[in-house]
């Protein structure tokens, strides 16, 4: 059984957590299997979107210990550094470089590094019975690679408790701190996923993906770096194909090319 399912229909790229047994923990398989499914995707041009989703109650249960022990037992972290696909740093990166939306269709728990990967979607919404939690202390180790891309959510109260305590909590306050977007009851979760994929579908696809840059590089600018960056990227978006065919598009009132048939 593959670890990562991958389906694509009506441009939009499925990749769920499939491995089940071992609670979708993030070993070479899960984490492999996402970085080649999010690279083939956005080697796909009828591929707008990317859903990332789990089979199981637990959408990620974190390190995969078995696997981590294994390589300690074998000589640390040699097996890790020799993946040809990167390890967790890789896929978090690549998750927030991707010109393709990523959004996270949150069905079950989520814990230790599978806080990261949640946090690392553009848009993630979860169900509400789900429980959140970085728990990596009660096994004597961090949150470190992940706190990258928590941190840049997160009040540093909030973070500093919750990477203290390693205490679970609810889905809504996962979204209270800011690790994820909402939280809905379980049998909404399908309805409000696909409402964010059509809002997505809207957009123009090199815009989703330049929107993406501003939240993830300007805020580590200097004010004059931003103004002088944005205002240049700005004027090439204005001036390319696809501004144009939008702005026709909203004088003629008639939806843009890029947006699918919604009939």
């Amino acid at each position: 059984m593959t670890a990562i399912r991958s389906e694509t229909a009506d441009g939009v790229a499925t990749l769920t957590l499939a491995d089940v047994d071992n609670r979708n923990a993030l070993g070479g398989a899960v984490v492999g299997g996402l970085i080649d499914g999010l690279a083939r995707a956005n080697a796909d041009p009828e591929v707008r979107v990317v859903v990332i989703t789990n089979d199981g109650p637990i959408f990620c249960a974190g390190a995969n210990i078995k696997e981590q022990s294994s390589a300690n037992e074998a000589g640390g972290d040699d097996a890790a550094d020799e993946r040809p696909t990167g390890g967790l740093e890789v896929l978090l990166q690549q998750l927030q470089q991707s010109p393709t939306p990523v959004v996270g269709k949150i069905n079950g728990h989520v814990v230790g590094g599978g806080m990261g990967l949640a946090a690392a979607l553009d848009i993630s919404v979860a169900a509400d019975d789900a429980k959140f939690g970085f728990t990596e202390v009660r096994i004597g180790v961090i949150p470190a690679i992940i706190s990258v891309v928590c941190l840049a959510k997160m009040r540093r109260g909030d973070a500093m408790e919750t990477f203290l305590r390693g205490q679970r909590f609810p889905a809504g306050h996962a979204a209270d701190l800011g690790l994820i977007n909402r939280a809905v009851p379980a049998d909404q979760l399908d309805e409000e996923v696909a409402s964010v994929v059509s809002d997505l579908l809207r957009g123009g696809p090199q815009a989703l993906g330049q929107a993406k840059r501003l939240v993830n590089e300007v805020p580590a600018m200097a004010q004059d770096d931003a103004f002088a960056w944005t205002s240049q990227l700005s004027a090439s978006l204005f001036a390319g194909e696809e501004a144009r065919e939008g702005m026709r598009a909203f004088i003629e009132k008639r939806p843009a090319r890029w947006v699918p048939d919604q009939t």
